[in-house]
């Protein structure tokens, strides 16, 4: 079994012949997808063809759909379970999935076990988002005798914002109804904890959300069964869908022209001069600024404020075309408002200490040996080292 297939943040979108050198594709093996970021299942189209996958059900459409947006696509079955499935038989393991919090919809940890042995992976995860709730009930009552606990460690040392989803919501309102224009804000479109913030942030300030026709697409993929704000639909009138020249070609280019047509009849479209007649919440990603100040359709200005709800490495404030290079240009107030997508260091401990492990084998992170950082025995290995996991062996 293969946890995980992710791409690295950093390579090149055309660059191929990723996976690692250690990795044997001769055997046969089950991969298995913990959740839809990109850092964890970016490789897919470089495994066997051979080897089957499973993920989350809403993952898997998430996974097709990001790989859309690229004119690619997956070309194999993907074996799905939902959020409230039990132990299911993964090429001979006995496999628990347990939905979790993060910033990625459908994440899960996942409970693997086999001949007496029981491992947890955390996948990524967070004790700060809309479903926190999930990861204290595990902390309040955790598995018993796991062997090991493999555990991400993305904040350890780390000085990023680790603020509730309510703390944000709190903020955005502030602006609100503070800022007399719009309220322009880069966000991940898949980020749905940050989708409901903004939404309910604009319900609670008489403003409309505006998403674009990926953010919109994205909700109606997995907003069934969820509870989500979904475009079109009549209980949130507030939330609308702005048809943008370069994202209409997009969907164009990917052989979806019909989903266009879909969000018109679905009565949610509005146009960047609808949108320009009343201040709103206005999803502001760079391509998205680019289409708004074409023809000065539009265009921020000193009434507006633009906001990055992103991790802060991905804003290139000398970058010209961004946002905030815009924003600043045109006299706009700009702003950082987010939180981490995963746990404290703090929040990482006191996990770790309530699963109780024999080991910990770290995942994500490099901070694994600072000190005051409260863990049981970690255990480090290099890259392709094998190592048995047993109650009675190594």
């Amino acid at each position: 079994m293969i946890l995980d297939a992710g791409r690295p943040l950093d390579a090149p979108r055309e660059a191929g012949g990723l996976l690692p050198a250690t990795l044997d594709i001769s055997r046969p093996a089950h991969v298995v997808f913990s959740h839809p970021h990109m850092d964890h299942w970016g490789l897919v189209s470089e495994l066997p063809a051979s080897w089957p996958l499973s993920t989350g059900e809403k993952s898997a459409a998430l996974m097709r759909l990001t790989l859309g947006v690229f004119g690619e696509s997956i070309e194999r079955p993907i074996s799905t379970w939902h959020s409230r499935q039990g132990a299911l038989d993964i090429g001979g393991f006995r496999v628990t999935p347990f939905l979790t919090d993060h910033s990625a919809l459908d994440a899960y940890m996942l409970l693997i076990e086999r001949d007496e042995v029981r491992v947890l992976y955390t996948g990524d995860f967070r004790t700060h988002g809309r479903k926190a709730a999930l990861v204290e009930g595990m902390i309040a009552r955790p598995p018993r005798d796991i062997d090991v606990l493999l555990m991400e460690g993305t904040n350890l040392c780390s000085d990023k914002p680790v603020v509730t989803e309510s703390d944000l919501e709190a903020r955005f309102l502030e602006l609100a109804q503070a800022v007399p224009g719009h309220l322009f804000v880069d966000w991940s479109a898949q980020n749905f904890d940050r989708t409901v913030t903004l939404f309910r942030t604009a319900r609670r300030s008489g403003r409309d959300l505006v998403l674009d026709l990926y953010a919109a697409d994205a909700l109606l993929q997995i907003a069934e069964g969820t509870g989500l704000p979904c475009p079109g639909d009549p209980r949130f009138p507030e939330l609308k869908v702005i048809i943008t020249p370069k994202m209409k070609w997009l969907y164009q280019r990917m052989g979806r022209a019909g989903f266009v047509e879909e969000v018109i009849r679905r009565g949610c479209a509005t146009s960047r001069q609808r949108v320009a007649a009343r201040p709103a919440i206005v999803m502001a990603r760079k391509s998205l600024v680019m289409d708004y100040e074409d023809r000065a359709s539009l265009p921020m200005t000193g009434a507006d404020c633009f906001v990055h709800s992103s991790w802060r490495g991905y804003l290139d404030a000398s970058d010209a075309a961004s946002g905030w290079a815009v924003a600043a240009r045109a006299g706009a107030r700009r702003e950082l408002v987010h939180t981490s997508g995963h746990a404290s260091a703090a929040d990482l401990s006191r996990f770790a200490r309530a699963i109780d492990p024999r080991v910990l084998v770290p995942v994500h992170g490099v901070e694994w040996d600072a000190p005051g950082i409260a863990l049981p025995p970690v255990q480090r290995l290099r890259d392709g080292e094998r190592w048995t996991i047993g109650r009675h062996g190594g």
